[in-house]
């Protein structure tokens, strides 16, 4: 990476920042014109104009039009190299064969909904278990009810409320803990104790004393949960070390609580998931966005002591378990033949290896400057610090610069900084980001030094 022999103040460095930002707005609302007038007239019905407010972006979003393969066309016909994949969702891209084929027959052959059990939801409720060694497993629809189900198992369970949770960690719509407290909008607020650190030695330390803590506490509820994720995917990116991983699952343990895995984003790292990988044993695990083939999907499980108790409704006390599409044929068909037969364990190892080569290359490129790359195999975090290390102030306007000169070179990210790789994306594409990043350094080399 090129470096600038004249060094550039702080404040000149966000002047120069804030003027590159300018004109790369400018162009993106040049070049975008039949995207605004769709924003235009998407808020007439929609608050915001959308129904996923991740998806905003200022001035307008990018309203897309259709997708292939592993690319996406926006309404102005730009096409781009998708690296959002629908949020780790889109793992098989837009128009997988063996998918495509799988949702004809199943609407030919079986029928949209049965309103019954069917034995797709066996089959694949049993693939699910043997894949991600579950005793017991339940569908749902998304993450955020797949969590919102092991959360009430957990609390029946035990007969207690209170829910150890980390800082920067999302566990869906409703359980969001950035910023080390709940979202405004997350269930239960008064039930979960949010540890502030997450990932390293230091966080496992406060998170052993705040599990030790909460557990002793008669009122209030108890502790009935303790409930991370391996890597924090809206957090950044960031893997959680084996040791504290470990550590929390046994602090868990040793206070009676529910230890609950949330796989929902990092399943498809490893090829029996993340847990399985770190060697945790978790009493319950939650899992969902790839695993529904491309249509809306959840799933909890774990011990069947838990599972058994708490949702058969055949043993007396058991909670209702409700959701008209829970185990819809399209969901339970595709995402069956998604898991069965296109990402098998040897493709999930030989995918992910792709993931880590491309993370090593991009932070090999980016040393000296402002810029890293976190993660782990498929998912990746991108990271504008004050001194390039992640402890530092994060650049919110360097992030944005990124972005928009990504788009011009083709490439869609999520703005904030995450990339969840698609299936048999050509390694000349993987080729063309690291080029485009390289330049984008060079280009931007003064105010890009760490």
């Amino acid at each position: 990476m090129p470096s600038t022999d004249t060094p550039v103040s702080f404040e000149s460095n966000h002047q120069e920042a804030a003027q590159a930002l300018a004109a790369a707005q400018s162009r993106y609302i040049t070049n975008n014109p039949l995207s605004k007038k769709q924003h235009e007239r998407a808020v007439e019905a929609l608050p915001g104009g959308n129904t996923r407010t991740l998806l905003h972006t200022s001035p307008f979003p990018l309203c897309m039009k259709h997708g292939k393969a592993t690319s996406v066309w926006d309404e102005d016909g730009h096409k781009y190299t998708d690296f959002v994949g629908e949020l780790s969702a889109g793992l098989y891209g837009h128009s997988h064969p063996l998918i495509r084929t799988t949702i004809l027959s199943t609407f030919d052959q079986i029928g949209l909904s049965l309103g019954s059990t069917t034995v797709y939801e066996a089959r694949y409720a049993s693939l699910l278990c043997e894949r991600f060694k579950l005793e017991r497993v339940r569908m749902a629809n998304t993450g955020t009810e797949a969590n919102l189900h092991a959360l009430a198992a957990a609390r029946h369970f035990t007969g207690k409320r209170k829910v150890v949770v980390f800082t920067g960690g999302y566990h869906g719509a409703c359980f969001s803990f950035g910023g080390g407290k709940p979202a405004a909008n997350t269930a239960d607020k008064e039930d979960f104790v949010v540890v502030q650190r997450y990932g390293d030695q230091q966080a496992a330390a406060e998170a052993e004393r705040v599990i030790e803590m909460t557990a002793k506490e008669g009122e209030g509820g108890g502790l009935a949960a303790v409930l991370v994720e391996g890597m924090q995917g809206a957090g950044g990116c960031l893997p959680g070390s084996k040791e504290f991983l470990l550590r929390v699952q046994e602090a868990a343990k040793k206070a009676g609580a529910v230890f609950i895995l949330d796989e929902v984003m990092t399943s498809r790292l490893a090829p029996n998931g993340l847990g399985q990988e770190m060697g945790l044993s978790p009493d319950l695990v939650t899992l969902g966005k790839y695993l529904g083939g491309g249509f809306s999907f959840g799933a909890f499980g774990g011990r069947k002591e838990i599972m058994d108790s708490v949702y058969d409704p055949r043993v007396k006390g058991s909670l209702a378990h409700s959701g008209t599409f829970n185990n819809n044929t399209m969901t339970m068909c595709a995402g069956y033949a998604g898991l069965k037969e296109v990402f098998t364990e040897e493709i999930c190892v030989e995918f992910n290896k792709v993931g880590d080569d491309l993370r090593d290359r991009l932070n090999e490129m980016a040393k000296g400057t402002k810029l890293s790359f976190t993660g782990r195999g498929s998912l990746i975090g991108l990271h504008f610090r004050e001194d390039g290390t992640l402890e530092s102030q994060e650049r919110a306007d360097l992030r944005d610069l990124f972005w928009f000169e990504m788009l011009e070179e083709g490439f869609w990210i999520t703005r904030r900084g995450f990339i969840a790789m698609m299936l048999n994306t050509p390694k000349d594409e993987l080729d063309r980001f690291v080029d485009a990043v390289g330049k984008f350094l060079e280009r931007h080399a003064a105010i890009m030094a760490a």
